[in-house]
């Protein structure tokens, strides 16, 4: 698996040993010098209780899949109608194909450096400690951020289908119970049927919902093929195309638990193109039909009985997809305390009680988030502006330009990617700039959803 102008990793370490110690001084806040299996946070697993690297590509692709088309896809028809039907399709197969180049970066990278399981290990690369702090401080909440948006769409969910059967504040604890129950599994493999289930109910809910709005709308007469709008409600429309391609984040532990790291590359294309597709015909048709009447969540848009309908098909993905996200958040926190202590493979109490109390307490955390901004959209926007502009964009840039230092000149194709990989940090910074002012904007100026209350969630 060779990026086209990537430089290749570097070579082995016997083939260094006399520049060992020039080395070391230039590049030791950079670049690790030697790569011992002590390095690698599962060690050998021959004999291990638990066996972590044991994910086949297609496992892999799944999962992958399983954390990206969830709640992201449910926010685009609405995009549609904010930015127009040709704009809005153009920047999600856009921004889809550039999700492609920089999970493919995101490989490379890995493959550069192999003792990488997270962002910050990726993080303490390119600055050292502090980066490794920063980098994995943003991993942490973006999980569980991540973990409160699916806690808000089960309550949204619960509000649909009973009418506000209960106070909101009730299902949104059953639904953080629920989702600590099925985090307790330690290996990502042990997600994969998770994941499985979340990707069908999701594809079944989407199109339970194309039918019904197919069924219900006449099509055609109420849509905008341009819109004119200003950089406020714009912006919000790209940043929920960027929250549907926020899977990267997870890339490097899904690498490091697959049995053949070099085949993330196929695992990487299952999830884009399929992704690129349904986002495309999921939107289009959901928009088409619904004109700009049509809501977020999308499945709001079916009509009374069907949204019902739709939503309880979706339970599956509302559940799983923030269990299989917040398992990248969880796994983090368990490596770094016990990287390299040989308990990671253990049964033992220290170990599975130490994992608990992890998800327990990251669970409670993204369930108060979930109280504290409990509009799905305005979640959405802060998530992709804060974190997803980053993870899915602006730091594969960064990779790339890392690997590739001293090099950026060096031939006509290496100048391209050169200027490539620094439009893409630029992508990155602007998301993050322009995101964050519309989110938080939007959370302020939002007063139909009060905190804490019964009555969230309409």
């Amino acid at each position: 698996m060779q990026l086209d102008g990537v430089s290749p990793p570097p070579e082995p370490i016997e083939a260094k040993q006399g520049d060992h110690e020039k080395v070391m001084d230039e590049e030791a806040d950079l670049k690790p010098i030697d790569n011992t299996p002590y390095d690698d946070p599962f060690g050998n697993e021959q004999n291990a209780e638990v066996k972590y690297k044991t994910l086949k590509w297609w496992q892999c692709g799944m999962f992958m899949i399983a954390e990206s088309i969830s709640l992201g896809v449910l926010s685009l028809p609405a995009t549609l109608k904010v930015l127009g039907l040709v704009p809005a399709i153009i920047l999600i197969v856009g921004l889809g194909l550039l999700a492609l180049y920089t999970g493919y970066t995101i490989g490379q990278f890995r493959q550069y450096y192999p003792h990488i399981h997270n962002l910050a290990d990726a993080g303490e690369i390119l600055m050292g400690r502090f980066g490794r702090e920063l980098f994995g401080l943003g991993q942490i909440l973006f999980s569980i951020f991540i973990m409160g948006s699916h806690i808000v769409t089960f309550t949204v969910m619960m509000n649909t289908i009973t009418e506000h059967g209960t106070c909101s504040i009730v299902f949104s604890i059953v639904g953080m119970v629920i989702c600590m129950v099925l985090s307790l599994p330690r290996t990502i493999k042990n997600m994969t049927y998770i994941s499985i289930a979340s990707f069908l109910s999701i594809f079944s809910a989407v199109m339970i919902t194309m039918i019904g709005v197919g069924v219900q709308y006449k099509g055609g007469a109420n849509i905008s093929i341009t819109s004119e709008t200003n950089i406020y409600h714009a912006f919000t429309g790209v940043v929920n195309i960027v929250f549907a391609y926020c899977a990267h984040v997870a890339f490097f532990g899904l690498i490091a638990e697959m049995e053949e790291p070099k085949d993330f590359t196929k695992a990487l294309c299952l999830l884009q193109f399929f992704e690129i597709a349904l986002y495309v015909t999921a939107a289009i048709v959901i928009y088409y039909y619904v004109g700009n009447d049509v809501v977020s969540p999308a499945l709001g848009s079916a009509g009374p009985l069907l949204k019902k309908v739709a939503y309880g098909v979706a339970i599956p993905t509302i559940i799983g997809a923030g269990v299989v996200n917040g398992h990248v958040g969880l796994k983090y926190i368990y490596v770094r305390i016990f990287r390299k202590t040989g308990r990671m493979q253990s049964r033992d109490l220290l170990s599975v009680g130490s994992w608990i109390a992890i998800g327990l307490s990251c669970w409670i955390i993204a369930w108060i988030i979930a109280e504290g901004i409990p509009s799905f959209t305005n979640i959405v926007s802060l998530i992709s502006s804060l974190f997803a502009s980053w993870f899915s964009y602006g730091l594969p840039g960064v990779y790339w330009l890392h690997i590739n230092w001293g090099q950026w000149f060096s031939s006509p194709r290496k100048i391209c990617l050169t200027i490539i990989n620094m439009l893409i940090v630029g992508i990155g910074a602007t998301m993050c700039g322009l995101g964050l002012y519309v989110s938080g904007k939007a959370i302020h100026d939002d007063t139909s959803n009060a905190s804490f209350t019964c009555a969230n969630n309409a």
